[in-house]
């Protein structure tokens, strides 16, 4: 058995791989991987620390805010804020961003923007939840970062990932070269290489949407939910339905074992549920790394330009032959509106 390597050492062996790199980029990524470490402490002890349920707020986006959806903000806001490499945050919970103006973070050269724990409604029935995170360079010169630091497309992204807090907890990213994954010992505290050059299946046999919205959705995707169901053996059809309604936790499983994650639009959510710069476009980063495809029905989720900190966008992310299926089907059978971001 080879030896075993953590995400520190990864991390910084992997440095040149990114041409701006002086070590900054590697201290960020460490400051995430421990506010994870302590979030996931949190996580695993919810029900015993007295923090589970809401707090009785509600967040810029009208959801009830979880004891800890707070917690978990709070961590990577002091990590980030702490670490020095970083001058401008946006998080689901924020309605504005979070600038940075300290004597450590003069000069950082990276926003961040985060989903500090998706799938929180699941939090107080024991079902896996995560963590997304985007980091951008900073398009401004100088000073606290600014709202135009987190308005570039998805393309412009130079690392994201995701934490799944499992029965194991995971932290998966990518740098634009490859898809890495890190399982944490807690025996040792540390995040350790366990899913090297992760690769998502070109097709799968899993889908992975909330039928109990199927009257709402555009034609083309009912016209793909019945393709998934009808028999057929040269396609190994009918595919199964898998939905855990953690966004991170159903993107885990399909990167792993093949299928395709469905967000569409709906008669109440007519641009899409999920928001753009925080939770599409890190996961479309990761997807495409490991070979899939993320789209909004007609469009490369990357490619997108968001003007908004919480636009929203339909999400169709998963393996290739699947999105590229329901891009053709929502071409056919869908109104164009209905495919647009």
């Amino acid at each position: 058995m080879g030896s075993v390597k953590t995400l520190g050492e990864f991390i910084v062996e992997k440095q040149a791989d990114f041409q701006f790199s002086k070590g900054e980029l590697t201290r960020l990524l460490n400051d995430i991987g421990i506010a994870a470490k302590i979030v996931n402490r949190e996580v695993n002890k919810a029900g015993l620390a007295g923090i589970l349920g809401e707090t009785g707020s509600i967040n810029v986006h009208g959801d009830h805010v979880k004891k800890l959806d707070l917690f978990a903000n709070e961590q990577f806001i002091a990590a980030l804020s702490v670490g020095g490499e970083c001058c401008a945050m946006v998080s689901e919970e924020n309605e504005e961003i979070i600038t940075i103006d300290n004597a450590v973070s003069k000069g950082a050269k990276y926003v961040v923007a985060l989903d500090p724990l998706d799938g929180s409604s699941n939090i107080d029935v024991n079902v896996s939840i995560g963590t997304i995170f985007s980091i951008y360079r900073r398009t401004s010169l100088s000073g606290p970062g600014t709202l135009e630091d987190f308005l570039q497309p998805g393309t412009e992204q130079v690392a994201a990932g995701y934490v799944i807090y499992g029965s194991s907890t995971m932290l998966v990213y990518t740098t634009g070269k490859g898809v890495n994954g890190f399982t944490l010992d807690p025996s040792i505290g540390e995040f350790c290489l366990s899913h090297p050059n992760m690769k998502i299946p070109k097709q799968g046999k899993i889908y992975s949407i909330n039928e109990g919205n199927y009257v709402h959705f555009p034609e083309g995707v009912k016209k793909f939910i019945k393709y998934c169901q009808e028999e057929d053996t040269a396609t190994s059809r009918p595919f199964s339905s898998r939905y855990i309604g953690s966004a991170v936790a159903d993107f885990h499983r399909n990167l792993i074992l093949g299928g395709v994650f469905l967000y569409p639009t709906t008669s109440a959510s007519p641009k899409g549920k999920l928001r753009l710069i925080y939770e599409c476009n890190p996961l479309a980063f990761i997807c495409e790394q490991a070979g899939g495809k993320a789209s909004n029905g007609s469009k490369r989720i990357l490619e997108l330009a968001p003007s908004a900190l919480h636009q929203r966008s339909p999400l169709f992310i998963g393996s290739k032959d699947m999105v590229e299926k329901i891009e053709e089907l929502i071409a056919k059978y869908s109104l164009p509106s209905k495919a647009k971001a």
